[in-house]
């Protein structure tokens, strides 16, 4: 498939800078085959689920990945900025950096900043090891370990998506918004963000209706705000991804598959987690890797069965997941629908909850 078969026109408008409040006010419009587009809340969640089905949801924790600094080379300096991608080890990180044409193997980089913008030279020092094809540098930072978590949680700053960070800066609201209430493993550069619409109370109706809850870890990295930039699908190569599904786990989701019950996941990472961690016979196995999983229009979904997801940008792999899941054609009336009737798009907006086209 071309990449312009998942444009569509996005007023700049519907772009959600903050969340709704509270979390499960939002708007979510349910999308079933066969059945005409319902224009609910994420308060109707129970009732849209039934005892015995499996919410799975993604307890990565996002770190404030977004780092402001400045790079020396000698006796020049130029400032730059850093979104950390992927852990490599205790004390080195992939990263997509600004002005990355500026920046060479060898460079030192000073991160952090005061109050008075000045540079807190020798407080989150690194070097530039490595430059990739895809635009990645490889930073080795001074510090390793829980210090080296320790000053990027003081000086970095949570990282807002493109569409948001170009329209107002991140602040204190965020460092709450932008994390789920069942947030525990840290490591995640993006939120899991379907999920930031869950609440307390909307957690507790689900348990009484008798609606069972799994978790799963997938640490999302930078590579998800980037475009695709092929015309041909086939030439695009998704940026892994670590994660991680157990035993129990497992077993959970099986038990509940065998019994006649619905596996739906909370977020596209928790779908490309759990698919990548099933097999072609439907059991789903424990899982501890990398999956760089690309899902278009044409996939034979093995587990899943529904999905609850925001809505997602023109031309993304999101869009082209959820087309996938709940039909091309489908999910392009779905979203005009939404346009038209104001739903609130990506990180911060409204949710969607959608059936598989094909059982």
């Amino acid at each position: 498939m071309q990449l312009a078969d998942f444009d569509f026109d996005l007023p700049d408008d519907h772009i959600a800078l903050r969340p709704a409040s509270p979390r499960d006010s939002a708007r979510m419009l349910r999308v079933a085959p066969g059945q005409p587009l319902a224009d609910l809340t994420v308060a109707d969640l129970p009732e849209q689920l039934r005892a015995g089905d499996i919410l799975v949801l993604n307890d990565t924790r996002v770190i404030p990945a977004r780092l402001k600094g400045i790079r020396y080379r000698e006796e020049r300096q130029v400032a730059c900025e850093a979104t950390l991608h992927r852990r490599l080890s205790p004390s080195r990180w992939t990263a997509f950096m600004r002005p990355g044409k500026r920046l060479a193997v060898g460079d030192r980089v000073a991160f952090g900043e005061t109050d008075d913008q000045a540079c807190l030279l020798g407080a989150l020092d690194a070097t530039i090891v490595e430059k990739g094809e895809g635009g990645e540098l490889t930073l080795s930072f001074d510090l390793a370990g829980p210090d080296l978590d320790a000053a990027i949680a003081e000086r970095g700053a949570m990282p807002l998506p493109p569409y948001i960070a170009a329209k107002r800066p991140e602040d204190a609201r965020d460092r709450a918004d932008y994390q789920t209430i069942y947030a525990k493993d840290d490591g995640s550069v993006a939120a899991p963000t379907a999920g930031l619409h869950f609440t307390p109370e909307l957690m507790a109706r689900l348990q009484a209706r008798g609606v069972g809850v799994a978790f799963v870890t997938l640490h999302v990295g930078a590579g998800t705000f980037l475009p695709v930039k092929t015309d041909d699908l086939a030439d695009h190569r998704m940026h892994a991804e670590y994660g991680e599904v157990v035993q129990e786990t497992a077993d959970v989701l099986n038990v509940a598959k065998a019994a006649g019950g619905r596996v739906v996941c909370v977020g596209t990472t928790s779908l490309r987690l759990l698919e990548s961690a099933t097999g072609e016979d439907g059991v789903v196995r424990p899982f501890a890797a990398e999956t760089a999983i690309f899902i278009t229009p044409g996939y034979r979904f093995r587990v899943v069965d529904g999905l609850m997801t925001n809505f997602h940008l023109p031309k993304s792999t999101l869009f082209m997941l959820v087309c996938a899941f709940a039909g091309f054609e489908t999910m392009h009336a779905a979203y005009a629908h939404a346009i038209a009737t104001g739903y609130r798009f990506y990180s911060y907006g409204d949710a969607s909850l959608l059936w598989r086209a094909n059982p």
